[in-house]
């Protein structure tokens, strides 16, 4: 059977654009000669809905989309996610499905049956899971339908079952399909893609049929979803692997017959794109930095473009973080489409001025000056009488972040640019930003990236930059020098945080593995260091709470996926 992958990026919400790509892409699929077009997970709506669902005409109009859809479908039938009203009066008031669609109708409709609450998914605050997977028949072909999660119950996710022990593979296992195709709308995190390729892999074994995986691709406000749609044959091989962060079309030609050798050739046409190319392995074994940085453009891009922005600014202040937004915004962007604004108090090194302006230069993009000194200055005239007497300290400090904060948002504001703060994982965790100063923006775009990473991230850059034979954009003293905010005199971060090696480690262990204090000690970290770092992690949630929204890019990120109280006085 040739079999269209529709890999494509929708946006939440957006029920006429979406229609149009399904509908673009099922013309050029079936011009190509596909007998079967498959879309991700909730391609009609987006992923995820989360409370559009409750509004009182959104389900109505999305399955009035999805008919308008069926309407304009011919003889070649397509496997569409969606959401479907439960009009049992049992249970959550809707179904996450998949439709069949043939001949201008809905002809069947299959639902989730594993339904996620953990990390960032809440689906079972919205949807009813089904108690077993459908089947259907087509061309004399039994088709087994999963969505997503339904086929995330290998034992290498996890040694715990979530659903009670039910598994819609093992299901499918006694209904002899032919063929088993999965819709996703699954998340990106780093390392992510290998495990989706084993699942895909081993259940194509395990049911002795081929099994086609097409996950949706794009950013919808903190999620990055990177495609690598695949398909494999029923010996468990990968036959055919769709790019990762980026739409394409793709028809399989698939062996449906059970126990069938691979002998699968792929052929289609991209987008955007060129010509057809036979059986790309998919892009799971790209270098980790090449990952991070493709889903952290894209993410911004679709942050950006998705909200009705087409321009970008930063503060750019020399040091590693703000230059590693900045590569990321002309990549996202165009460098025509981003700004540099450099913002020097009475204190800022000129090193530090010299190598956000080499940055800029470098980027191509515009760059200015504002200096802050004035204002600073009669800030703290006006906090004079208030502040008389008592010794100078992080107060004033939090002046010049302030300032600079109240300045790119004016700026943000007249320009309809989006600002991109600049803040790290690391230094989200433990407090280390103003709020209302330099946390003060629309996208955070690297707040789940630790700084040992924003390290290997700018030499990657740099790195990518000589291959291609252009000037690497980074200047190497911003790499090389200590990391200071330079809110002080001869300020380093490392005054008042372990060196980043070790707290990176302990927050990848705190914040991300859920481990104590105690854990952190016996695997060899020093006390002291423990209680410090855990200390200034849990005191800043509140900081946190009032971020701007950021990129995720670990299995764990702060926000959505990491509710932990304000207020609670809980000491692991």
């Amino acid at each position: 059977m040739r079999i269209g992958l529709a890999q494509l990026n929708p946006t939440v919400g957006d029920l006429a654009g979406n229609r149009c790509k399904i509908l673009d892409a099922y013309t050029m699929l079936v011009a190509q000669g596909a007998e079967l077009v498959i879309y991700p997970e909730l391609i009609v709506c987006g992923y995820p809905p989360r409370d559009l669902l409750f509004k009182r005409r959104f389900v109505p109009d999305v399955e009035d989309s999805l008919r308008q859809i069926a309407a304009s479908l011919g003889e070649v039938p397509a496997l569409i996610g969606t959401v479907e009203t439960n009009t049992s009066g049992e249970g959550r008031p809707f179904y996450n499905a998949v439709a069949f669609c043939h001949r201008g109708q809905i002809a069947t409709i299959a639902r989730k049956c594993l339904l996620p609450t953990y990390d960032v998914f809440d689906e079972d605050r919205y949807f009813e899971p089904a108690a077993q997977p459908t089947v259907i028949t087509h061309a004399g072909r039994r088709i087994g339908l999963t969505i997503c999660e339904d086929i995330w119950t290998h034992p290498m996710i996890s040694t715990r079952r979530l659903y009670h022990g039910l598994d819609p593979l093992k299901q499918l296992a006694t209904q002899h399909c032919d063929l088993v195709v999965n819709l996703s709308a699954s998340p990106w995190h780093n390392e992510k893609g290998g495990v989706r390729q084993t699942l895909v892999t081993d259940a194509a074994r395990n049911l002795g049929c081929p099994v086609v995986y097409v996950n949706a691709v794009g950013g919808n406000d903190e999620l990055i979803f990177d495609g690598r749609s695949l398909v494999a044959d029923a010996q468990g091989r990968v036959v055919a692997g769709l790019e990762a962060f980026r739409e394409e079309l793709r028809v399989v030609t698939v062996p449906t017959a059970r126990g069938a050798t691979a002998s699968a050739r792929a052929a289609g046409e991209k987008i955007p794109a060129a010509n057809a190319s036979p059986d790309i392995a998919p892009t799971f074994d790209q270098p980790e930095m090449a990952d991070i940085f493709g889903a952290l453009a894209l993410g911004l891009r679709d942050y950006g473009h998705k909200s009705g922005f087409k321009r970008a600014l930063v503060a750019l202040s020399g040091g590693i973080d703000s230059a590693v937004v900045g590569v990321i915004a002309v990549a996202a962007f165009g460098a025509e489409n981003v700004v540099g604004v450099s913002l020097p108090s009475a204190i800022s090194s000129q090193h530090s001025r010299d190598d956000a302006r080499i940055l800029a230069q470098n980027l191509g993009i515009r760059f200015d000056t504002i200096a802050i000194a004035d204002a600073v200055t009669a800030s703290e005239n006006a906090l004079g009488p208030s502040f008389q007497g008592l010794p100078r300290d992080v107060a004033e400090e939090n002046i010049q972040a302030r300032v600079r904060g109240v300045i790119m948002m004016a700026l943000s504001n007249k320009f309809h640019s989006l600002l991109l703060t600049t803040g790290n994982k690391s230094e989200m965790a433990v407090g280390y930003c103003t709020l209302y100063g330099d946390m003060a923006g629309g996208l955070a775009v690297i707040s789940d990236v630790f700084k040992t990473q924003v390290y290997a991230l700018a030499n990657w850059i740099n790195a990518d930059a000589r291959r291609a034979g252009l000037v690497p954009p980074i200047p190497q003293s911003s790499i090389d020098k200590p990391p200071s905010a330079e809110l002080r005199p001869d300020q380093k971060d490392q005054d008042s945080l372990p060196p980043y090696d070790v707290l990176d480690a302990i927050l990848k262990g705190y914040v991300e593995e859920g481990l104590s204090r105690r854990d952190l000690t016996t695997l060899g970290f020093a006390e002291a260091v423990v209680n410090d770092v855990v200390r200034k992690v849990d005191l800043n949630e509140y900081k946190r709470k009032q971020a701007a929204p950021g990129l995720k890019i670990t299995p764990l990120a702060f926000g959505v996926g990491r509710r932990i109280p304000i207020v609670q006085k809980y000491v692991s």
